[in-house]
């Protein structure tokens, strides 16, 4: 049957071109769930139970439609988010938005660096060591390798991170519970409460994201005939991210909140979980972390290295050489001495790092948001590849909504004064 073999062939032409394009959407998402992000979902998990579960869902359609819009604009432009916003909004304005997030991306990696600690501590081992051990493999890993290696690193750490699911299942969740405060979600209208929401939105939707999926693209060389392709990767990754995001809170809401134990760090959550639901739960949970936060190490300051040199006109790039882009590789590299330092130092304020630095991402997001609307929009830029108007709509409520909460976030405490 001609027919018939003919199908085969295409069916697998199609899965071949996914596979050789599968990458930018599923490792970004997955760089969501970091120490910083880990840490996030575990305190919100200990602290609120299943109520804030429901938080993941409108961070879903925002996520998905976000990176959709990143991946348009860097198959039709062939040039970065960064970029564009310099050549359209000028050099004084990308100047003051890329130094809130230069600053709010060194404590994400030291977020990370922190992980690694943590995580190593579980099994008994010292910061002193394990710290500078992952910071050198992590830089060689960039400097020394390529793009095609370090991407199938990156999706190797991304299917790692699904060991939550495990960790969650263990800890036996209430499903009808689980069920009720999706249907019918609260908030907790404090200036705890309100943090919390800003910093789980700040870390499933994290500004520097928006970067990286556009660089990403770029760097794969991916056009508008491999779009469809593209748009599949950013939805598995998209899924990917809320589903571990999910099952974190779940194993820490189903263990940690019944019993009445409050943690400060994702550490302190993977001990907890040993007396709770068994050494096996606590060992995943302590590994999920430990892969996270050296995954994210990796890209966190690849994606900062790389909108700053966008921003400014230097050359950025994995692929080249130092001589080539000294810019871009000695910006990376500061980025993990600093961060690896803060640290090893004695009694480094860590929580406050971790738990703020999403915070930060949260306020900081809308403003990178309202750039890349007006830009995704503009005719000049994107031909007949601008935003549908549903996609506007839903882009400016989120932004309106996390500029209220941001607000709402500053004013409380001078209320409660």
């Amino acid at each position: 049957m001609p027919g018939t073999k003919f199908n085969f062939k295409k069916l697998f032409k199609q899965i071949a071109i996914f596979f050789a394009i599968l990458g930018p959407g599923i490792i970004t998402g997955s760089v969501d769930n970091d120490a910083g992000g880990i840490t996030t979902y575990s305190v919100a998990g200990a602290m609120y139970g299943y109520g804030l579960i429901w938080t993941l869902i409108p961070s879903f359609v925002l996520l998905l439609i976000i990176q959709e819009m990143n991946a348009r604009m860097g198959i039709v432009t062939g040039k970065g988010l960064a970029d564009l916003i310099r050549e359209n909004a000028g050099v004084k304005v990308t100047f003051f938005i890329f130094i809130g997030l230069l600053f709010a991306d060194i404590g994400n990696t030291t977020t990370e660096f922190a992980g690694v600690a943590g995580s190593m501590e579980v099994f008994g081992i010292s910061k002193y060591l394990s710290v500078p051990i992952v910071a050198f493999m992590v830089w060689i890993l960039v400097v020394k390798g390529n793009y095609k290696i370090a991407e199938r690193i990156f999706l190797i750490f991304s299917v790692s991170l699904l060991t939550y699911v495990i960790s969650a299942m263990m800890g036996k969740p209430h499903w009808t519970e689980i069920g009720s405060s999706i249907i019918h979600p609260r908030m907790d209208v404090s200036t705890q409460g309100i943090a919390m929401v800003i910093g789980i939105i700040g870390t499933t939707i994290a500004p520097w994201m928006q970067f990286y999926m556009q660089s990403s693209v770029i760097e794969k060389g991916l056009k508008m005939k491999n779009y469809n392709y593209t748009l599949i990767d950013i939805v598995v990754g998209c899924v990917a991210t809320i589903v571990v995001a999910f099952f974190i809170i779940v194993a820490c809401a189903s263990t940690l909140h019944e019993n009445g134990i409050h943690i400060e760090e994702a550490k302190d959550a993977a001990l907890a979980l040993k007396p709770l639901a068994g050494n096996l739960a606590s060992t995943i949970f302590a590994f999920g972390l430990f892969i996270a936060s050296i995954f994210s190490a990796t890209i966190l300051p690849i994606a900062t290295a790389f909108y700053v040199c966008e921003a400014f006109g230097f050359e950025a790039g994995i692929d080249k050489k130092w001589s080539e882009a000294k810019e871009f590789f000695s910006l990376y590299t500061g980025i993990l001495i600093v961060a690896a330092i803060i640290i090893l130092l004695p009694n480094a304020p860590l929580i406050k790092i971790s738990l703020w630095s999403q915070v930060l991402n949260g306020i900081l997001l809308p403003v990178v948001l309202i750039c890349m609307i007006i830009l995704v929009n503009n005719k000049k830029i994107m031909g007949v590849h601008i935003n549908k108007p549903l996609t506007n709509v839903i882009g400016w409520v989120a932004i309106a909504i996390l500029i209220g909460l941001s607000a709402t976030l500053l004013i409380l405490p001078l209320l409660s004064k």
